[in-house]
């Protein structure tokens, strides 16, 4: 009965994201409102006009889910090899957000298609390698979903997660591996951009993985905060049948 009582009055300690959220959080703020500012004050592309502004939400949006991906499988690996749990947590947050961008990437592109080659999507081959890695790392969300707890599960998973990695450089390259079968652009390179358009787009860029890291620390920290309560739960059913 003792026992039960101190366990009951016990206060948690904080997770160790906490104070990380708060200043990812703050960064994030601040990032998001210059970010907007230098996307209003840009000028407006000559030939696409209003509509290229899309830019500087789209491609930053690849960014991220290309570091999502990159940090699932870098996590995937270090869990088959130490085996701590805190690993593979961190790997399934990276790939639940970036799942999140790549599909806000597939959302704002055919807007971005409507609007400069006047249709919603053509099979054009990087739309189409895009549309395969987001089934590849939504077929990694739905093992997971699934199969939660399982040890066997999270190191299948993270042989996926690392082999599913081999497309996002293919997506990437994509434009100049089918050559002239691709509609998009080529990849943006230094002088790619017109004047005054490179800061908001490089902001852009920076907001879009700052959100990435944010996201990440508050999924990390909440499945820190469901572990440890299910530990709680569990050490007071002893205590209780004890």
């Amino acid at each position: 009965m003792t026992t039960a009582t101190s366990n009951q009055k016990r206060k948690p300690a904080p997770p160790a994201t906490s104070r990380a959220l708060r200043i990812s959080g703050l960064a994030l703020a601040a990032s998001t409102a210059f970010w907007a500012y230098l996307v209003y004050s840009a000028p407006l592309d000559s030939v696409q006009g209003l509509i290229q502004k899309i830019l500087y939400v789209h491609v930053p949006c690849w960014f991220a889910a290309y570091a999502g991906f990159g940090l699932t499988a870098a996590c995937g690996a270090l869990y088959l090899w130490r085996n701590d749990e805190r690993f593979d947590r961190v790997a399934v947050a990276g790939a639940e957000v970036g799942v999140l961008f790549c599909t806000l990437g597939l959302v704002t592109g055919p807007i971005w298609a409507k609007g400069t080659w006047g249709h919603w999507w053509a099979w054009d081959p990087r739309l189409t390698v895009t549309l395969v890695l987001w089934f590849i790392y939504l077929a990694y969300l739905l093992l997971r979903s699934f199969t939660e707890g399982s040890t066997r599960t999270a190191r299948f998973a993270s042989v996926y997660g690392i082999a599913g990695l081999a497309a996002v450089p293919l997506n990437y390259f994509a434009i100049e591996l089918f050559g002239g079968a691709a509609m998009h652009p080529d990849n943006l390179e230094r002088e790619s951009l017109g004047a005054g358009m490179g800061l908001p787009f490089a902001m852009g860029a920076l907001t879009a993985l700052l959100a990435l890291l944010h996201l990440i620390l508050l999924r990390v920290d909440l499945e820190s905060r469901r572990v440890a309560a299910s530990e709680d739960a569990s050490k007071w059913d002893g205590d209780a049948d004890f």
